[in-house]
C-alpha cells in the first residue's frame, strides 16, 4: 500500500498507510492513545487492547521518536483536537526503535541541540526554517530567472585571496597550496568580462574569523549578484529593493501565517524605495542620538550603530530597511568604485535590516590602471592577482553587485537572534561536528 501523509487524510473509512516518528504515546487499561508525526502534521493513533492483541503489545514497548509504519482506517470525531479525525490502528511495525532516555530533553542548552541536531530538527518549528529557506530561494531564482539572470557556480578553491587575507582558510594542494573561497566576488566579475551581463549565485564560502557572535560563522551560504552596464551603485540597489520586495512577497504569500503562528514574526513586505543616507549622513544620526562609533573601524559602523540607525528609520519612516552610502575607501575593498568628485568615499553601500547589516554591495572599479593602483594603495601585489586583473584588460563593461549570508536573512526573517538556529550544520571556531 502507497503511504499518506498526515496532510493528505481527508476521506473517512479509508484505509491509509503512515509512516513516522512517535510523537506520546498514553497508556490505558481499554484503550491506547498514539500521536504520530511526520513532516506535514500530527494525527491520533487508536488502539483497542482487545480488538488487537498484537498491536497492544507493540505499543507497550514504544518509546519517543520511534520510527513506526502503521496501517489503519480514517475516522472523523469533532471531539480530537488534532483536525478532527484519528486512525484506528489495524498493524504496526516498529522500524526503528528510539533508545531511552533520549540524549536531547526539554529545554536543552543550544550547545547540547547543535550536538544532537538531527533530533532537533525534527521539531515541526524547527522544520519550518528550511520550508522558509526553500520558498524564499525558489523565490529568488524566479525573480532572477524572470530578469535575465544566468547562474553560475563559481570554484570554492582558489590559488589566491578574494577578500581579505586574514580570514583565509589555506589547504594543501597537491605540490602547493590552495585557499577555500571567501566570496565568488573575482568570479562574478568574470562573469561580467565574459558578457554575461546578469548573474547570481547560491553557494557556500568560508572565513576563518575567529569571531564568537551571534552573527558570525566559519562556513555559511552566500547569496551573490552581480550586473552590467550600471551607472552607479544606485542602480545596483534599485535591484536589490525589487529583488527583496519579490521575494518577501512571495515568502508572505505562502508562509506567512504560518511563520506568525509559530515564531510570533510578521513577514512585512517593504515599501520601494528604501531609504538611503550617505556614511556622513549616518554618523550625523548616531551623533544627534549620542553614540560615537569607534574611529578605529576607518568609517564603519558598529552593531550598535547598526541598531540605532534601524530604530531610527523604523520610528521616523515605519522601514525596516535603510541602505547606507559611501563608505570611506580605507573601509572598502580596493574593487570598489570612487566617485572622481571625491575619491576619499566609494561608490559602495550596507543594507540594514532590523538592525543588522544584510548586504554588501557597490559598483566596481572596471578600469584596468585604476584598479592596479587602488590594489598597490591597498599594498596588494599586482602579480598576486594578475589573473583577475587581466579580467579588465580587453574591455570589461561598468558593473556592480552585492552579496549577503541567507542564514542572516532566515535570522531576521523569523526574529531569531543567532545564525546557529537557522543553520542546518553550524560551522564556527569550536565545531565541526557532526
Amino acid at each position: 500500500m502507497q503511504r499518506k501523509l498526515i496532510s493528505q487524510l481527508t476521506t473517512p473509512d479509508e484505509v491509509v498507510r503512515l509512516c513516522g516518528w512517535v510523537e506520546t504515546v498514553r497508556n490505558q487499561r481499554r484503550m491506547q492513545f498514539l500521536i504520530l508525526r511526520d513532516h506535514t502534521g500530527l494525527v491520533q493513533i487508536i488502539n483497542e487492547r482487545t480488538a488487537n492483541p498484537d498491536v497492544a503489545n507493540k505499543i507497550d514497548t514504544l518509546t519517543p521518536e520511534s520510527a513506526v509504519e502503521i496501517t489503519g482506517k480514517v475516522m472523523f470525531n469533532k471531539a480530537v483536537k488534532l483536525g478532527g479525525k484519528e486512525i484506528v490502528v489495524q498493524s504496526l511495525n516498529i522500524v526503528g526503535y528510539a533508545r531511552s532516555p533520549l540524549p536531547l530533553q526539554e529545554h536543552a542548552s543550544q550547545e547540547n541541540r547543535l550536538d544532537w541536531r538531527f533530533l532537533d530538527l525534527r521539531k515541526p518549528k524547527n522544520q519550518l526554517i528550511f520550508e522558509l529557506q526553500t520558498v524564499a530561494e525558489h523565490a529568488m531564482r524566479s525573480f532572477w530567472t524572470e530578469h535575465g539572470f544566468l547562474e553560475i557556480h563559481s570554484p570554492k578553491l582558489m590559488g589566491s585571496a578574494s577578500e581579505s587575507g586574514a580570514e583565509l582558510f589555506r589547504v594543501e594542494y597537491f605540490d602547493r597550496h590552495a585557499y577555500l573561497a571567501q566570496s565568488p566576488q573575482f568570479y562574478k566579475q568574470m562573469a561580467m568580462a565574459a558578457g554575461f551581463d546578469r548573474v547570481f549565485e547560491i553557494g557556500p564560502v568560508f572565513r576563518a574569523n575567529p569571531s564568537f557572535t551571534t552573527r558570525h560563522d566559519t562556513e555559511f551560504t552566500s547569496i551573490d549578484v552581480e550586473i552590467s552596464w550600471v551607472d552607479s551603485h544606485e542602480d545596483v540597489m534599485a535591484w536589490e529593493e525589487k529583488w527583496l520586495h519579490s521575494v518577501l512577497s512571495e515568502v508572505k504569500n505562502k508562509l506567512g501565517d504560518k511563520i506568525e503562528e509559530m515564531y510570533g514574526a510578521e513577514i512585512r513586505v517593504p515599501e520601494i524605495p528604501f531609504p538611503r543616507i550617505t556614511m556622513a549622513e549616518a554618523y550625523d544620526i548616531l551623533g544627534s542620538k549620542g553614540h560615537q562609533v569607534d574611529r578605529g573601524l576607518k568609517g564603519d559602523l558598529d552593531p550598535e550603530g547598526e541598531r540605532i540607525l534601524s530604530r531610527y528609520f523604523q520610528e521616523t519612516r515605519d522601514h525596516e530597511f535603510v541602505f547606507v552610502t559611501e563608505y570611506p575607501a580605507p573601509a572598502r575593498a580596493f574593487y570598489h568604485m570612487r566617485p572622481a568628485a571625491n575619491p576619499k568615499v566609494t561608490k559602495s553601500f550596507d543594507l540594514l535590516w532590523k538592525g543588522l547589516e544584510l548586504t554588501t554591495g557597490a559598483q566596481r572599479e572596471h578600469r584596468y590602471d585604476q584598479l592596479v593602483d587602488q590594489a598597490k594603495e591597498k599594498g596588494i601585489d599586482p602579480e598576486s592577482i594578475k589573473y583577475y586583473l587581466d579580467f579588465f584588460r580587453y574591455g570589461c563593461p561598468p558593473h556592480g553587485g552585492y552579496g549577503f549570508g541567507l542564514t542572516r536573512m532566515l535570522m531576521l526573517m523569523l526574529n531569531l537572534k543567532n545564525v546557529r538556529e537557522v543553520t542546518y550544520l553550524y560551522r564556527g571556531v569550536n565545531r565541526l561536528t557532526p
